[in-house]
């Protein structure tokens, strides 16, 4: 009981008092209303409409419980009205604070015209006080509970824009591409500006729980077969490729594909997941964000797979009799020459190695390629079986 009395003070008002202001309810009701309107920008309008009905009848509701209650043990009756009114205020569009601006003008109103009634019917000073208290300590209630409301109503509102956004990501990407209106229309459902250009970022499903909560807030993401699909707007913009380069971390890795127009979303999720076909073989290092970009060549390769088999077996085919050990050799000595252009030093400083190391087994190459080694188009051929066999 003392917790009750302490929370809810109209509890220990004489009853008598609802008696003294129960007759000045409508006129009290039409001074808060004329107030709120002035006071309150966005309920200055006509009340002839849903929302003047609703206030007027929200404001009458509001009084006639606070005097119920005061014959009630200071109970809150019909809290569910108060509820609503925050979840109407979300719907509508407008802060809370405007709600809550509104409950402060009527406690300031009801109170001078409570005051003026309970000093006329001589009420103890005590009492006018514990009305005072009471008035203000019921307004912070009515605020509470339509701050519940308002945030229920939040919850369910980003809920359902979450729905929307996911069935965007996947009307995005999908092959063969949706139909632009049907976007267009899930976009501004999904309360999401489709971007000029946009990238998809392919997540491992291993790696959801660490990276999709630290990503842009304007990402959208949803699963799309074994992959968490994040599509990121303005992909190119300040700052957007650290902003991702966090969220992932460097213990981490997700494939990014190409920037490319919003129509063609479905392209950039198919490189993201060729790419991350790549580091799966580990062809390319499972660290970061792994951009499509950085590795067009490995893609290309990767795009006809016999084709690709036949140009390793033919081209790399020299070294096939020799000894695993020696072929490692000669295959990381043929690599690092390629990759430094022929300069001597560079390879064998790659190679941790004498120089003088390098011109034998250059010696030995050329034993075995011949004038391929000379001859460019030999050499590009030899680079391209060399990356898609892993040693560039």
């Amino acid at each position: 009981m003392a917790t009750s009395t302490i929370l809810r003070p109209w509890h220990d008002l004489p009853p008598e008092v609802a008696d003294v202001l129960r007759p000045e309810l409508p006129g009290v009701s039409r001074e808060i209303i004329d107030a709120v309107r002035v006071e309150v920008p966005p309920y200055a309008r006509r009340l002839d409409g849903p929302f003047g009905r609703g206030l007027i009848a929200g404001v009458e509701e509001a009084l006639r419980q606070f005097l119920d209650g005061i014959k009630a043990e200071g109970r809150m009756p019909r809290a569910r009205v108060y509820v609503d009114l925050g979840r109407g205020e979300m719907r509508a569009g407008r802060s809370l604070d405007t709600l809550l601006s509104a409950y402060r003008v009527g406690a300031r109103v009801a109170w001078r015209r409570f005051a003026a009634v309970g000093e006329a019917a001589e009420l103890a000073p005590a009492t006018l006080y514990q009305l005072a208290e009471s008035v203000f300590a019921y307004i912070d209630e009515l605020s509470a509970k339509s701050a519940e409301g308002y945030a229920l109503e939040q919850s369910a509102a980003a809920g359902e824009r979450s729905a929307r956004r996911q069935r965007l990501v996947r009307l995005l990407v999908r092959d063969p591409p949706a139909d632009p209106i049907d976007v267009e229309e899930i976009a501004r459902e999904a309360d999401w500006r489709l971007p000029q250009t946009l990238a998809v970022l392919a997540i491992p499903e291993d790696e959801r729980a660490r990276i999709v909560p630290r990503l842009p807030a304007d990402a959208i993401v949803e699963t799309v077969a074994e992959f968490v699909v994040a599509v990121v707007p303005d992909p190119a913009g300040a700052g957007r490729r650290a902003q991702l380069d966090r969220a992932v971390g460097p213990r981490h890795h997700a494939a990014l594909g190409p920037a490319v127009s919003w129509q063609d979303a479905a392209l950039s999720l198919a490189r993201a997941r060729a790419v991350l076909a790549l580091v799966a073989e580990g062809a390319v290092p499972a660290r970061g964000v792994v951009a499509a970009d950085d590795h067009a060549a490995a893609l290309l390769l990767r795009a006809d797979r016999r084709l690709t088999h036949e140009l390793v077996r033919s081209r790399l085919a020299p070294l096939a009799p020799l000894s695993p050990a020696v072929r490692a050799r000669l295959t990381a000595t043929l690599a690092a020459w390629i990759a430094a252009q022929g300069r001597l030093q560079i390879v064998a400083e790659q190679l941790h190695v004498h120089p003088q190391t390098v011109r034998y087994r250059l010696g030995q190459l050329r034993e075995l390629f011949g004038a391929t080694l000379d001859d460019p188009q030999g050499r590009f051929e030899l680079e391209l079986a060399l990356r898609a066999d892993g040693a560039l």
